[in-house]
Parts: structure tokens; sequence; C-alpha cells
């Protein structure tokens, strides 16, 4: 296992990208290649859970496109990934919120960390 690690800590380039987590509100801006062209797209939406440590971390992101729920994991090491904006700071209580899968309406909305209560 340290011969892993010691593989990606070598060869594997590591982006700055801001802290956030779950409950968190981000965009981010990744490379799409269509042919010979390339264009920066970005997807904004709620993450819902961050999973993994180190060069295999990956994070979930869910927005609501019209009536339909849209997912995408997106891994934190990937070459494509060019940056990531946290937009809000949500307060919830729970590292992975599968929950909010169900939530519609008002109720779908998460507490701004900011005005949440006591800190």
């Amino acid at each position: 296992m340290d011969l892993v690690k010691y593989v990606q800590d070598k060869y594997i380039t590591k982006k700055e990208f801001p802290e956030f987590k779950a409950g968190d509100t981000i965009t981010v801006y990744y490379e799409i290649k269509e042919g010979q062209k390339t264009r920066t797209q970005f997807f904004k939406g709620t993450v819902i859970q961050l999973r993994g440590t180190g060069a295999t971390k990956t994070f979930t992101i869910r927005k609501m496109s019209g009536d339909v729920g849209v997912e995408r994991v997106f891994p934190i090491n990937m070459p494509a990934l060019q940056k990531i904006e946290v937009n809000r700071q949500g307060k919830v209580r729970r590292a992975r919120i599968y929950y909010f899968r169900d939530l519609r309406g008002k109720k779908a909305r998460i507490k701004d960390k900011a005005y949440g209560g006591k800190k």
C-alpha cells in the first residue's frame, strides 16, 4: 500500500482547490473536447458527498434541471478540472446528504452557514 501512495504523491500533479463540504453550493469549471475544439463548461449545484482521500478523492454534485435532478461525480484529480468556486456554504448535520434527493420545493433549501444560528 505504501508503494501506491508513493506513486500517487510523486507522479500525480495536485491542483489547489478551495475547501468545501457537503451542503455547499459550488461551481465546477471543466474542459470538454469536441473533435479538435475544447471549451469550458460549468456545473453548478449542491455537494452531496465527498468520498475517498488523497489522489482518489471524489465529490458528487446535484443540481435541478427543470423538474429533473442531475448528479455528477467529479474526481478531484481529473485533468479536465480547471477551477472550483464556492458560492455558498450550507449548514447541514450529515457528511453525506442523500436525503436531499427526495426533497422538493422549499424543503430542498439548505440554510446558509452565515445566517444559520450559532457558530
